[in-house]
């Protein structure tokens, strides 16, 4: 008897774009399993690119730090929400359109991310080398993904009640103590 579930199987395009993406992020072995969880939403929705909305989904799955950040209550549980209809919902206008922000060009070396998620990428590693850490944290890719104004992450936080600001705010409250 055949399974009334359909398999999924990782369609060109997709695949190939998200292929390797968690070894050329450069993010370390701390935050591979957040890429990991990025790339296989990507393929799931049929996308072209890890985004940075699939980025902030797959932070807030699998690193308590990030959901500190967002405080206490339901903050949390409305960003999952949100973000688990963007294959059904809002998030269908995504589809088939590459994030950027329009500004600079793509970071080389970061293959299958959207430009921006690659400038949010390279924003990370800054930021922890300006604290003085090699290990990039998933506190600073958040902080890097909702100071981008034009990022899809920066919409799904607005959606979700909280000021991109505020977020980046908890984040350095946090690392300061």
């Amino acid at each position: 008897m055949r399974s009334r579930i359909p398999r999924q199987q990782a369609q060109w395009p997709q695949a190939q774009a998200a292929r390797g993406a968690d070894d050329d992020a450069g993010l370390g072995a701390e935050l591979a399993e957040v890429v990991a969880g990025a790339r296989r939403r990507v393929v799931r929705g049929g996308d072209r690119h890890i985004d940075t909305a699939h980025l902030l989904h797959s932070l807030l799955e699998c690193d308590p730090e990030v959901r500190a950040a967002f405080g206490q209550g339901a903050t949390v549980a409305r960003l999952l929400g949100y973000l688990v209809q963007r294959s059904i919902g809002y998030g269908l206008r995504w589809q088939g359109s590459v994030e950027n922000s329009g500004g600079p060009p793509v970071v080389e070396g970061v293959t299958g991310f959207s430009p921006l998620a690659a400038v949010c990428v390279e924003r990370a590693r800054e930021r922890a080398v300006r604290r003085g850490d090699g290990a990039v944290r998933g506190t600073d890719l958040l902080a890097a993904l909702v100071a981008e104004p034009q990022a899809r992450a920066v919409e799904v936080v607005r959606r979700a009640g909280m000021e991109p600001r505020e977020v980046v705010q908890a984040v350095d409250q946090g690392a300061a103590g």
